[in-house]
């Protein structure tokens, strides 16, 4: 995922980074030149805010797709049709989490994700809105590494490999073919490694966010996003860019995301 600014990008804007301390050559004004330069930013960011107002207007307006295939899903409470992991809502929203069967545990990534998605689980239930996360592992290996994460979404696992597929969420190695025979970024090797698996398995799982709706008793698809399109589920990058020196990732470094029992 394409997550923002190098170190070499920091240092043209006038900040430095040294072991643990920040140095900083950048421009200092006095406050009334802080607050003129804020309001103008501030005209910038009421834009944006505009701007995504109209999005979200957008996306309410896409075609509805029936979903016409029969998934089924592993949950702890059985095998169930897609139908009902709505648990009697109008409206579903569902986290492909990267969990292959070869896994021994969640993606750091996804699982930095699920955290933020746990604490809205409650809020949007009380919107008509069910969410939950979905992977490929087995329904019980799931199970163990929710305990340990401390999240209270429901988690199911889906039978055969077609959901995912369907969604563009799931690749072949063979397609993969020309990205694992090339240089690999150090951030997916990390990454393997901390999943209890190699870079050929973690990568042929793709993280993502599809929409439901069940109207009348039929279920539609109403939406599908992945990389950048999940920063909303991401809170800590939304803080990080208010910060002064931001993100302060690089793609040539490993990343610095760990499970949060891990820090």
């Amino acid at each position: 995922m394409d997550s923002g600014a190098s170190p070499d990008l920091y240092l043209k804007q006038g900040i430095r980074t040294k072991g643990d301390e920040h140095m900083t050559d950048h421009t200092v004004a006095s406050r009334e030149e802080w607050l003129a330069a804020r309001e103008k930013l501030l005209e910038r960011e009421k834009e944006h805010t505009r701007l995504g107002d109209e999005l979200a207007r957008q996306r309410r307006e896409l075609p509805w797709v029936q979903v016409e295939k029969e998934y089924r899903f592993e949950t702890s409470e059985g095998t169930k049709p897609l139908a009902e992991l709505f648990d009697g809502r109008s409206q579903l929203l569902v986290y492909h989490f990267m969990f292959g069967p070869t896994f021994e545990a969640g993606c750091p990534v996804c699982s930095s994700i699920a955290d933020n998605l746990a604490a809205n689980a409650v809020h949007l239930a009380a919107r008509d809105v069910t969410l939950l996360l979905c992977s490929r592992a087995p329904v019980e290996k799931l199970q163990r590494y929710r305990e340990r994460m401390g999240w209270n979404m429901d988690w199911v696992s889906t039978v055969g490999s077609d959901f995912n597929r369907d969604l563009g969420f799931l690749n072949t190695e063979e397609e993969l073919r020309p990205f694992l025979e090339g240089e690999i970024p150090p951030t997916v090797v990390q990454n393997a490694r901390m999943c209890g698996t190699d870079v050929a398995g973690y990568v042929t799982e793709g993280p993502g966010l599809s929409a439901y709706i069940n109207s009348d008793g039929v279920v539609y698809r109403t939406y599908v996003t992945t990389a950048r399109g999940l920063e909303p589920a991401m809170g800590y990058y939304g803080l990080l860019d208010r910060t002064p020196i931001g993100r302060n990732e690089s793609a040539s470094e490993p990343h610095w995301l760990r499970r949060h029992d891990e820090y």
